[in-house]
């Protein structure tokens, strides 16, 4: 599905052009509706299960385009909104000025799936995805905060997760603590792995293995976009356990 480099980018196509232009007339009403506050100094919108799609990803009578992308289908939850307005980032109250820096250095990059738990916010695989899939809505130029991957990474996160995990056993995996191993795993992709930057325009779609480190490039001062911003509609369906996350091609 996902080649060596750890990400795909997929089309122009005319049936994943017919979804986007269906979601962002419902995408505009759900950002706009939403209480959900604006982060990074109102520039970043993050828009979790935002989007009203139906389980089969169809928007009002629009198929998904499954063919297109070269997916199975399966049940998909409410795409994120991630919505992006020129500045990006900007400081806000909630973010330390370490983390800043980090996204403004290093796009906040960081792997999906794994989640702060408890007072001390240690890191534990607590929503293992099977991929994930950008969909643009809205046009922009290449360089208004684009998607941004360490090509092959995903190779060096899974050796670097399954010898943290390998001493427990597999049912409890979501348990352990992998701050440690993940911190470390993350410095050495920022050494030894190419950073690519993937922007994608409505009608094309960008498909990461799941295990790939990725992030999101700060808004250039050149760049153009829409009047709502860059808009990505973002899947990550579920799989069963860790087990399947870590061990899965």
């Amino acid at each position: 599905m996902v080649g060596a480099p750890g990400w795909q980018r997929i089309g122009p196509d005319p049936a994943i052009a017919a979804w986007a232009a269906a979601a962002l007339p419902l995408a505009r009403q759900a950002i706009a509706r939403s209480p959900d506050p604006w982060r990074c100094g109102g520039t970043w919108f993050v828009g979790v299960d935002a989007l009203p799609n139906a389980p089969d990803g169809s928007i009002t009578a629009t198929p998904f385009p499954w063919a297109s992308l070269g997916l199975a289908p399966e049940p998909l939850h409410p795409a994120q909104l991630s919505t992006i307005r020129p500045g990006y980032p900007q400081p806000s109250p909630d973010e330390s000025p370490a983390a800043f820096r980090f996204r403004q250095t290093r796009d906040a990059a960081h792997l999906d799936g794994l989640l702060p738990i408890g007072p001390d916010r240690r890191r534990m695989i607590r929503e293992p995805h099977g991929w994930i899939l950008g969909l643009p809505l809205t046009d922009a130029s290449p360089d208004a905060a684009p998607l941004t991957v360490w090509e092959g990474s995903h190779q060096l996160m899974r050796a670097a997760l399954h010898k943290a995990l390998a001493p427990h056993p597999p049912h409890d995996w979501h348990n352990v603590d992998i701050t440690q191993a993940y911190q470390a795993a993350r410095q050495q992709v920022f050494a030894t792995c190419r950073r690519i930057l993937l922007p994608a325009r409505p009608g094309e779609a960008t498909l990461l293995h799941r295990l790939t480190i990725h992030g999101v490039a700060p808004w250039a001062s050149t760049a153009t976009a829409a009047p709502e911003g860059r808009i990505i509609a973002y899947f990550r369906p579920l799989l069963g356990s860790v087990h399947d996350w870590l061990t899965r091609p």
